[in-house]
């Protein structure tokens, strides 16, 4: 699941196609060529176990020690883990929960939030804008909690009926996390941080969760396709322990090793050109 400090402005939409997790029920043998990507099978993967990202403790981001640690990850890598963030274990492993209890709802029940055409938000595929791109293997569920007075509540599921309320306690104390990392990282800037934090405290926050089924072939698909992220900060949390998550860095892919519990924080494009 991914959490985003971005602007709705030049978001763009997404055309329908296929839901991916319908697709892979069918145990296809061969999947559709729009999803093959050719190049996967020549990228290579480092497992250099000494390429790992940063882990940052929130609660001593108040000593230097750890602050220098958080200015070198955001410098050097753009991507840290984020440990004793304050998050209750609760509040993440409900939403936990209550996600994989949406996928798991016959497709019928799902559409109901599904994407209306040209629009990001609701349940589907993210930015597919032509009839000839190639598709990732996955499908996503994508609102945007806040601001409040601007939710759309027609792309919010009411099964799981705990949903609801798990997504807003998720997002409120997400954004509490977010504002705490932001001032800090203002610091680290040369800039005031009640300043920086200003400009994302009525910002508009997304909140992605995807889904990617298994697949026959699995070495010919990616599940997200490479990517920068269009945002002020993306903190993300996976509900299992598998390594799917990759970054490049110096020419090679590195797998992300996830901490139980911690949220994986991606400087966005926002913050990095700041």
């Amino acid at each position: 699941m991914e959490t985003e400090v971005l602007s709705r402005d030049g978001l763009g939409g997404s055309l329908p196609v296929d839901n991916v997790q319908a697709l892979a029920s069918k145990n296809l043998k061969d999947i559709p060529s729009r999803y093959i990507r050719p190049e996967v099978e020549f990228d290579v993967v480092s497992i250099d176990e000494s390429l790992e990202i940063p882990m940052i403790d929130m609660s001593r981001l108040g000593d230097d020690d750890e602050q220098r640690k958080l200015h070198m990850a955001c410098r050097d890598w753009g991507f840290f883990q984020l440990i004793n963030h304050g998050v209750e274990d609760g509040v993440i492993e409900r939403m936990k929960i209550d996600i994989q209890e949406f996928f798991k709802l016959p497709l019928q029940e799902k559409m109901a939030c599904a994407q209306l055409l040209n629009n990001l938000e609701g349940y589907g595929q993210a930015f597919v804008v032509s009839e000839d791109q190639k598709l990732d293997w996955g499908d996503m569920l994508f609102l945007f909690p806040l601001p409040v007075p601007q939710r759309n509540m027609r792309f919010w599921p009411t099964n799981p009926s705990s949903l609801r309320e798990t997504l807003d306690k998720y997002s409120m104390e997400l954004q509490k996390v977010t504002i705490h990392l932001l001032k800090h990282l203002a610091k680290n800037l040369g800039t005031d941080p009640e300043r920086l934090a200003s400009f994302f405290e009525d910002g508009t926050q997304g909140i992605r969760m995807n889904y990617y089924p298994p697949c026959a072939q699995e070495n010919k698909v990616i599940g997200l396709a490479p990517h920068s992220d269009a945002t002020g900060l993306t903190l993300l949390i996976q509900v299992n322990e598998v390594e799917g998550l990759q970054i490049k860095k110096n020419g090679k892919w590195v797998p992300v090793k996830p901490i139980p519990d911690a949220f994986i924080i991606n400087i966005g494009d926002v913050i990095e050109v700041t």
